[in-house]
This record gives C-alpha cells, sequence and structure tokens, in this order.
C-alpha cells in the first residue's frame, strides 16, 4: 500500500506542489493509501453559495442540477465549485481504514460520520445522483469519499436524525466562532440572519451578550423573519435587502441610536454585502465574514475607502470544540430544533 502525506498532496493532479483544496485537480481514485480512510457516502451537504449558484445556473431545473455537479467532480475530483470556490460537507459510513492510523483514530469500520472539511478539498467519486433536496442544499448519492489524515469529522449523535445533524455541522463554524467573539453587553448584527447558519449565529449571540447586550436580526424576507421572531432568537429586527449598504447602516443606526454595533456577523448566501457589514458596524468593531460568497477584496479596500478600522475575520470553518456547541444547541434550545427539523431535516 502507498505511502501518503498528511495533508493529501499525493493526491494533487494540478498544479503539482499545492495541497489539495487550492489545486485545480486532485486524483479521485478509490484505492486508499496508508494513512487514508475510505468513506461509503449517503449524502452531501453542499456550501450555501455554492448550491444557490449552481441551482441558479441550472434554472431550477433538478437534472440540469445533477448534470453540473457530476461535472464539477468529473473535472476536478472533488466538488469544488469553480465559480463560488466552495464545497460543502458529507454523510457517510467508514468503509476501510489504512494501516498507518491504527491507534491514532478512534475511527472503526461501520462509524457513520459527518466530515468537517470541505468537499472543496475531499477526493470524491459520484456514481449516481439519488435525489437532490433543492430547499436544504442536500445530495442523496451513491459514491464514494477519502478522507486525508488531517481531516477533521464528528460521529453522527444518536438523539437526533442524521439529515439534522448534517444541517448542523455543516455551518458549526459559524455559532462557534460566535461563542468566541461576542462578550457580554455587545451588540451584535447578523446579517442573514433568518438562514441555516444565522439562527445559530443569533442564538448563541444572544446567550453570550446577554440581558446587557443586544441582538439584530437582518432578513431579506418577511416570512423568514417572522418565523426567527417567533422562536425569540434576537432582539430586534431588520426586513432590508443586504445588499442596500446605505438603507442597512440608517436602519441600524436607528436602532442603536447611533452607536452601531460592535461585532457583525455575516452569513448570507449571496455577493455585495460586504459593504453593508462595514458600515453597520462601529469604527474599532469586529465583522466576522462567514459566507463563502464574500470578496475579500471588496470587504478590505471597502472599509479603506470609507475609512473605517474594522477588524475583520475570514469565515474558518474550523474552530476547537465547533462540532460540540454547535449541535448542543439543538439539545439546549426545543423551539429552534424544531424550526430547523422543519426547514432542514
Amino acid at each position: 500500500m502507498k505511502k501518503g502525506c498528511k495533508f493529501g498532496t499525493h493526491r494533487v493532479i494540478e498544479p503539482k506542489g499545492t495541497l489539495p483544496q487550492p489545486a485545480w485537480k486532485i486524483d479521485n481514485d478509490m484505492n486508499i493509501y496508508d494513512n487514508e480512510i475510505l468513506i461509503d457516502v449517503q449524502t452531501l451537504n453542499i456550501d450555501s453559495a455554492s448550491f444557490t449558484q449552481i441551482k441558479e445556473e441550472a434554472n431550477g431545473e433538478v437534472e440540469k442540477i445533477k448534470e453540473i455537479m457530476l461535472g464539477i467532480v468529473e473535472k476536478r475530483g472533488k466538488h469544488h465549485n469553480p465559480t463560488t470556490g466552495s464545497g460543502g460537507m458529507l454523510i457517510g459510513t467508514i468503509e476501510k481504514i489504512g494501516p498507518a492510523l491504527e491507534g491514532k483514530t478512534d475511527l472503526k469500520v461501520g462509524d457513520k460520520i459527518a466530515t468537517l472539511v470541505s468537499l472543496s478539498l475531499t477526493p470524491l467519486r459520484i456514481d449516481k445522483i439519488k435525489e437532490v433536496r433543492k430547499n436544504v442544499d442536500q445530495v442523496d448519492v451513491e459514491g464514494k469519499a477519502i478522507l486525508f489524515e488531517s481531516g477533521i469529522y464528528a460521529v453522527i449523535p444518536k438523539d437526533m436524525p442524521e439529515n439534522l445533524a448534517l444541517s448542523v455541522l455543516d455551518v458549526a463554524g459559524a455559532p462557534a466562532q460566535t461563542a468566541k467573539l461576542v462578550k457580554p453587553g455587545d451588540t451584535v448584527f447578523v446579517i442573514g440572519g433568518t438562514g441555516k447558519s444565522g439562527m445559530l449565529c443569533l442564538y448563541e449571540a444572544k446567550k453570550r451578550a446577554g440581558i446587557t447586550g443586544k441582538v439584530i436580526c437582518l432578513g431579506t424576507r418577511e416570512e423568514s423573519v417572522n418565523r426567527v421572531k417567533k422562536v425569540g432568537l434576537a432582539d430586534e429586527y431588520i426586513i432590508a435587502d443586504a445588499t442596500k449598504s446605505v438603507e442597512i447602516m440608517e436602519k441600524v443606526k436607528e436602532i442603536t441610536g447611533g452607536k452601531m454595533a460592535d461585532v457583525t456577523i455575516n452569513c448570507v448566501n449571496i455577493p455585495n454585502t460586504e459593504m453593508s457589514s462595514i458600515l453597520a458596524t462601529k469604527d474599532d468593531g469586529l465583522i466576522y465574514f462567514f459566507s463563502m460568497a464574500t470578496s475579500f477584496t471588496k470587504a478590505a479596500l471597502g472599509a479603506e475607502g470609507v475609512g473605517m478600522d474594522t477588524r475583520m475575520i475570514i469565515g474558518n470553518g474550523y474552530t476547537k470544540g465547533h462540532a460540540k456547541i454547535s449541535l448542543e444547541i439543538m439539545r439546549e434550545s426545543k423551539e429552534l430544533r424544531e424550526l430547523y427539523e422543519k426547514l432542514y431535516a
């Protein structure tokens, strides 16, 4: 059996010398190296920005969505959307574990796991797409995938449905980072607060900011905002187009008495919301861009252009304990869990 690199560089086809994530193409042959794990794939949870782009390209037609997804994997050896640059994650069952990992992992053959690394770096082979669930960004498939030695994962919990766990784990980095960034008394503005990651961020922000803080939710549709209101996830609500930066700034200014947000968390899956995040945040505040639709060039140059000394954090989908923190939200809040199950499971 061939020896592999911890980070999977042995799988890179083009360009040589790069890591699997930035590589254009990787090897998706399913004969594993000594330090790899073979997964029998059940469901792909496609990144929201990526799936939104694919649905738009396909005009919402399921067969066209399948064709686009299969084409991406055939060309690249992984589900790495060439337009958005993002991937997603998967649920599957461990089929084989390389001998070099003996004693280094607590996994065993037959365990069902969710990978917590992006599909944009995961060797993937899709044999058949069985079902496309357009409303939750999930695709059931027959196929195989490889988890590298450095890859992180979570064993699917027994106390919640698999699709619910998959939806939560897909965005686990957002609420976990929120837990790290929000302090008691903070005013927190969540752009895209009615979405999959946004609702978890609202819950965690309200929990961390406490009774002396304030949490503001921005959604684009009255229906989705009302759903969040019923669960009581925020203190204030705004219904507006997230790309209308000056309008957003004025609404946040009115709610905060001109003080603006201490922390802004951007969870939307569409482009051109960078300036709304910047203008809604106080000059020495903090912005966490979780959205993969973010242009970090627009964010950096935009902040400079309006003279804002704002600290901006790239949306790293991993932080220590992120899976545990996010799944615990489903156990803590019966109301949010019921809403999440209705929408995403």
